[in-house]
């Protein structure tokens, strides 16, 4: 009695948690522009000045602009990712005017610096690329140390706006205001202020990117509709109800009561799955649907081979007991196999892919993980909870006749 209470009470928990959760869980996963329209642009930098070197560190600094640019347009969560050498892929969802967001973010960042009237009296590429750092200052305060490249020129300037300020500007946005003290001769300046080190960070970065001589250009551009978004997920979800449906009609139909612990395991492990893809905040597009669909039908083998190799082990003639930990532990060893094999082809995908296809990879991965938790861990607690009940006993409810069972 208390096996079956146990039973009871662990699919009842189960259910209610995903009644009451998946509402919230459907509503918050980020849909990838392919589910939700949007576009991607794949964009190339070259260096604009002869001679010039595309690193690393550059191409991070331009993301982290083109990001900016972006989040400053009023688009939401757009993701920013650079890829290779000299690539950074662009994907960004729920735009209405496409036009308009990929001029501003083709647009070079201005950096400048003005004097108190608003004249521009110097531009980011007055300053040496790279060249300015977080300092400290004799009380241990951080502080930003730049170079220029001409020296008289930034003379000049600090000699005429002394004892004024000289403000810094990433396009129309003031980022500091600092005052110049006196005039500054040899090129090298320290920018001091009540910064937090992030603060100062954040300011030498703006300005290294301000005298960043890198050029994109577009290499490749997809757009997808709202509307056509919208569609695809419509038909992905009504294919995916279908195909449950009758999945969990063949379970029951085949093998009754597994069938039916089958249904529940599949069930939970689709919920467990939307919580992690939720607490990974990762994006659901397409291709991890397609993951997602593929896992399900391993998900399925996976209780097939353990129910089959339980009903083997009933014809034999053992008890039920008996045939529950002999199938267990035979089909163990198959169905990690081949999952296994599985993800180490995802890893594979993963490392040598990009795009939509690290995506599938990387969902597969998960989605595998999940299932052997649900569908063999779980699964098999069930069915032990529910043989060890004795409440069904007879070989029919796991869909073997008595007639196929063989005297020991």
């Amino acid at each position: 009695m208390k096996r079956i209470l146990a039973f009871i009470g662990i699919v009842v928990i189960v259910f209610a948690a995903i009644g009451l959760t998946s509402p919230a869980l459907l509503k918050n996963i980020k849909l990838g522009l392919d589910l939700k329209g949007g576009f991607e642009i794949l964009y190339v930098a070259q260096p604009i000045e002869p001679g010039g070197v595309v690193t690393q560190d550059t191409l991070r600094e331009t993301a982290r602009s083109l990001e900016q640019r972006a989040n400053a347009s009023g688009v939401s969560e757009p993701e920013v990712t650079p890829e290779g050498k000299d690539r950074i892929r662009v994907r960004i969802a729920g735009v209405v005017n496409e036009t308009e967001v990929r001029a501003i973010l083709q647009k070079p960042a201005e950096l400048s610096f003005r004097g108190p009237d608003g004249t521009k009296e110097m531009v980011g590429s007055d300053f040496v690329q790279g060249g300015a750092k977080v300092g400290f200052d004799q009380n241990n305060r951080p502080e930003v140390q730049i170079k220029v490249k001409d020296p008289e020129k930034f003379r000049k300037v600090t000699e005429k706006l002394t004892g004024q300020t000289l403000a810094i500007y990433l396009d129309e946005n003031m980022l500091s205001a600092p005052r110049v003290n006196y005039p500054i001769t040899d090129g090298n300046a320290v920018i001091t202020g009540n910064y937090t080190y992030d603060e100062a960070k954040k300011l030498a970065d703006t300005i290294n990117l301000g005298a960043l001589p890198l050029k994109l250009t577009e290499k490749y551009t997809q757009s997808v509709g709202a509307t056509l978004g919208q569609l695809s997920l419509h038909q992905t979800v009504e294919a995916s109800i279908i195909a449950s449906i009758f999945i969990v009609v063949f379970m029951l139909v085949l093998y009754r009561l597994p069938g039916l612990i089958a249904s529940i395991s599949i069930v939970t492990f689709t919920w467990a799955l939307l919580g992690v893809t939720y607490l990974m905040n990762a994006t659901l597009t397409l291709p991890g649907i397609a993951a997602f669909v593929l896992s399900v039908g391993m998900a399925v083998d996976a209780n097939i081979i353990t129910y089959e190799r339980i009903k083997d082990e009933l014809r034999s003639g053992k008890s039920l007991l008996s045939s529950l930990k002999s199938g267990s532990r035979n089909s163990f060893r198959t169905i990690m196999d081949a999952n296994i094999t599985t993800i180490l082809a995802a890893v594979v995908l993963y490392f040598l892919g990009t795009g939509s296809i690290q995506g599938f990879a990387l969902t597969l991965i998960f989605s595998i993980v999940v299932s052997i938790v649900t569908n063999v861990f779980f699964s098999r607690l069930l069915l032990h909870l529910l043989i060890r009940s004795n409440i069904a006993t007879k070989p029919g409810y796991y869909g073997v006749k008595e007639s196929e069972i063989n005297a020991l």
